[in-house]
């Protein structure tokens, strides 16, 4: 009698993951966001062997006035054409451009003053990724332009030198507006960056790098409807800086890389082609304490980290390459490694030391994947809803699990507005180049993740999977700082 029982219990569970399946199948269907248990065929990078091309470079974007401390400036998403693989062009998006962005480079302290303009023919908003500020600027889902229309972005930089960037975040079209070309870098400056001896010459010894990975048509186009995956959208074409198989020359004995990974899902594990090891001297928002030395280093969607590579042991005319897995990242010429800074500096910002002792949690974060449902806390994403509520100032420590469930997938989790630090990783102490402040931290299935933030500005603001499929399906929450 008990075995028939736990039978009937069997079979009962299964018919209720069966019927969750069929439902989250049937409204896939209905949304952007389309079904599929695996990834899409086109999972591997398999294109690329195209011809070695000089790496594009983002232009500085030129502030339209200044005054005091004010700065102002015009950024415009809109659609065009770009020669991103060999033969007919791709109708892509971009701002002020028609693939990705400008580099914006803002200094602490400043009053950046930012008139967007919509130009697509659908909603979009203007997310700065990392930045801390309050809710009216973040640009997140309740910030939305419609199109055509223009939305004037006001904010004061009050954080640490760091590799930002900016995305669309509308709910709907996150995912797609980010595969078809909507994504910049923000750099911040301050006095410590500008004081440190590190390669700082843009686009001469210190590099914005943006990996995506992309699949085109028969006819050179970018038809995410066609590639889309619930499980998070894999193409099979590298792009960096929109440049398939980029080099670089260099004429310094160091370059500075500024890495980050502007894919919809997948992660990158980077290291040089021989071996040799590179020096790892900041992560998502900020410097680190001191340089680390590292033969690889892994990133996970919306993450950053800036790696310095000493080119001094090569010979002229030696080719040193970046890669991850078997593909080409970038391929640095080395026409003379004499120029620049010789040593690097032992130390590079005043980070306080923090540990996992002692430290209560405040919130439990629990990121759920069963099929094609995914939810934080058994939870979708509602816009009307507000998850979490906290004060500001307010410091807690959030434990992030993520649950080892059916699909057994990594989940970025990155929150909005902050800069937090991580306090150890299945309770132990963190790897020593993830001691930096973080904005987005990559979390594998079965473990846990203790991190400390504090809430400094007010407002709602979005805490969610950096899969931008998963984020679309509704992995995402919302938690309100109040005065």
């Amino acid at each position: 009698m008990q075995r028939k029982r736990l039978y009937l219990i069997l079979i009962g569970f299964i018919i209720i993951v069966i019927g969750l399946n069929v439902f989250w199948l049937i409204k896939f269907k209905q949304s952007p966001v389309k079904a599929g248990m695996m990834p899409n065929t086109s999972s591997q990078i398999t294109n690329n062997k195209e011809k070695q091309r000089i790496l594009n470079i983002p232009p500085v974007l030129k502030p339209d006035s200044t005054d005091a401390n004010n700065v102002y400036y015009t950024l415009r998403a809109q659609t065009g054409m770009t020669q991103l693989v060999s033969g007919e062009k791709t109708k892509t998006y971009g701002y002020n451009g028609p693939f990705l962005g400008p580099t914006i480079r803002v200094e602490r302290g400043q009053n950046i003053h930012i008139h967007t303009q919509n130009r697509l023919k659908q909603a979009t908003s203007f997310h700065w990724h990392g930045a801390i500020l309050d809710d009216s600027s973040d640009g997140g889902p309740h910030q939305t332009v419609a199109a055509g229309q223009n939305k004037l972005i006001s904010f004061k930089v009050n954080q640490p030198a760091a590799t930002l960037w900016y995305h669309p975040h509308a709910v709907g079209s996150t995912a797609s507006q980010v595969y078809n070309g909507l994504a910049g870098f923000l750099l911040v400056d301050d006095q410590n960056s500008r004081q440190l001896k590190l390669p700082r010459n843009y686009g001469k010894d210190d590099f914005p790098i943006v990996v995506q990975d992309r699949s085109f048509d028969k006819n050179n186009q970018l038809d995410y409807k066609k590639i889309v995956s619930s499980n998070g959208t894999l193409g099979n074409t590298l792009l960096i800086n929109g440049t398939q198989n980029p080099y670089i020359e260099t004429t310094t004995k160091y370059v500075r890389l500024r890495l980050l990974n502007g894919s919809n899902a997948r992660e990158y594990t980077f290291k040089l082609d021989d071996r040799s090891s590179f020096y790892q001297i900041s992560t998502d928002g900020g410097f680190l304490k001191k340089p680390v030395q590292e033969n690889k280093i892994t990133l996970a969607p919306g993450e950053r980290a800036e790696i310095v590579v000493d080119l001094g042991h090569y010979s002229q005319g030696s080719q040193v390459k970046l890669k991850s897995a078997d593909s080409n990242i970038l391929t640095m010429k080395v026409k003379n490694n004499h120029d620049g800074e010789t040593k690097l500096p032992r130390q590079l910002t005043n980070l306080q030391t923090v540990t996992k002792s002692g430290q209560k949690v405040t919130q439990n974060i629990a990121l759920s994947d069963m099929g094609h449902m995914v939810s934080i806390n058994n939870r979708q994403f509602s816009m009307n809803r507000i998850d979490l509520k906290v004060k500001q100032n307010t410091t807690q420590v959030w434990k992030i699990r993520n649950k080892n469930n059916m699909m057994g997938e990594i989940h970025p989790f990155h929150i909005h507005g902050v800069q937090f630090r991580l306090l150890s990783i299945n309770n132990n102490a963190s790897p020593s180049n993830m001691h930096g402040w973080k904005d987005t931290i990559m979390t594998r299935p079965g473990n846990q993740y203790k991190i400390l933030i504090k809430f400094t500005q007010t407002g709602v603001f979005m805490y969610h999977c950096h899969n931008l499929e998963h984020e679309e399906a509704g992995m995402m929450g919302q938690i309100r700082v109040v005065p």
